[in-house]
């Protein structure tokens, strides 16, 4: 049986996303936070839109740029900034793409060999996460490519 992500509307403003992954903290963690493990999860295949480049610098006041699209003439664009990390535990970024984007908290917890991954995001304000609320419905998708990583990894299995 596979693990559920919930998808939960918790104010006007904020969003959380639950999943439990059948694999240490460490190795999600890594795969948040390592290009090459982040490339191949990250973009929902049923979009059609690959993810062409991913830049991470992983530290507090290090950036990220991620870029979608068939060809560079064509791509979209998202980039921010890391305000907390903590490895194996806890990533909070910024996301600077627009006025009205969230800043965004993932937790690690790990119990039992398996990972309870939190993702919490905050909009500025009502209407910015009305704006924005498309991307939500993308990230049960996602969060099952990422199993199929850590499957792929040798560490998962739902």
């Amino acid at each position: 049986m596979k693990n559920p992500t919930t998808v939960e509307r918790t104010s006007e403003r904020e969003l959380v996303v639950r999943r439990t992954f059948n694999g240490p903290a460490h190795i999600v963690f890594e795969a948040w936070t390592k290009p090459e493990l982040f490339m191949r999860w990250w973009a929902p295949k049923s979009m059609g839109v690959p993810l062409l480049s991913c830049d991470m610098d992983v530290r507090v006041g290090g950036g990220y740029r991620v870029a979608f699209g068939h060809d560079a003439s064509s791509a979209m664009e998202f980039f921010g900034k890391y305000l907390d990390v903590i490895p194996n535990a806890r990533l909070v970024w910024t996301n600077e793409e627009s006025d009205d984007a969230a800043v965004t908290t993932v937790t690690f917890e790990e119990k039992d060999g398996k990972t309870l991954l939190v993702l919490h995001e905050l909009y500025p304000s009502k209407e910015a996460f009305d704006a924005n609320s498309g991307a939500e419905g993308g990230m049960p998708e996602q969060f099952e490519q990422l199993d199929e990583l850590l499957v792929a990894l040798g560490v998962g299995g739902s």
